[in-house]
């Protein structure tokens, strides 16, 4: 079994054929899905995804490029919301600094999307880009202010160094088809340096597609190809990298049940 740990299912790109999407994605092994949270008002939609698959769990949270649309959205929201019996973790939250945007309202809604990850014990699926030193230091910092979180960095396309210190601090690491590019040595670097017991996969569908299927919308059956890849990487058998990745899963995300 493979876990897609990180998927939009209620965007356009994959609502328009959800019932085709979870069926395909079944028929290559993956059979357990997590749709992510970009906006809480939105939360509704998410949780009805879930709600209705048995395959799919849901997140809640703001993404850093929503953060300014949803400056009231409390540490309590989040924690109220997260008692949802099929969410299972908190965010998309984080800090992105590849577009204009409000960095403020990022840094503040990521501080309160930690707080909900500590108060819930649901782990923190952060989005971190070239944002590398504050994101680390964020981290750090609240660790060592309020004591340790469980979070994932997710879609890693990172620096090392920040590999290093969010696997210090206890958290893991996912993949997406990222791995799989040819410009992508810096990634391949921390798949085959992180533990074998803090690594995930994911595919961030419908964006970056791996190859074979690089520039097409992607979806949940292709995490299969990331898969693959790590095992190259790390020269162990897909099979391995399957019991692997998806008992990692279970083990970050505790409240989803096997």
């Amino acid at each position: 079994m493979i876990v897609d740990s990180h998927c939009h299912l209620d965007f356009p790109e994959l609502a328009a054929d959800r019932a085709g999407v979870i069926a395909r994605a079944k028929a290559n092994g993956v059979e357990r899905m997590v749709t992510i949270s970009t906006r809480v008002k939105r939360f509704g939609e998410i949780a009805a995804i879930a709600d209705e698959n048995p395959e799919i769990w849901c997140s809640v949270g703001t993404h850093p490029h929503n953060a300014h649309e949803e400056p009231e959205v409390t540490t309590a929201d989040l924690v109220r919301l997260a008692g949802h019996p099929r969410c299972v973790a908190i965010g998309e939250a984080g800090l992105d600094y590849h577009y204009p945007g409000d960095y403020p309202a990022q840094t503040l809604g990521f501080r309160r999307h930690i707080a909900a990850a500590r108060e819930t014990g649901l782990p923190l699926v952060i989005h971190a880009r070239e944002a590398d030193d504050d994101i680390a230091a964020i981290l750090e910092d609240e660790t060592g202010q309020g004591g340790a979180f469980p979070f994932v960095l997710h879609c890693f396309s990172s620096g090392i160094e920040l590999a290093r210190r969010g696997l210090a601090l206890g958290g893991y690491i996912s993949f997406s088809g990222i791995l799989t590019f040819k410009n992508a040595a810096t990634i391949q670097q921390a798949a085959t340096m992180a533990p074998a017991d803090r690594i995930l996969v994911e595919t961030d569908a419908p964006y970056l597609a791996p190859i074979p299927f690089r520039g097409k919308p992607n979806e949940p059956s292709y995490v299969r190809h990331t898969a693959e890849k790590l095992a190259e990487l790390r020269g162990v058998s897909f099979a391995e990298i399957g019991d692997t990745t998806t008992d990692n899963f279970f083990r970050l995300f505790s409240k989803a049940k096997r």
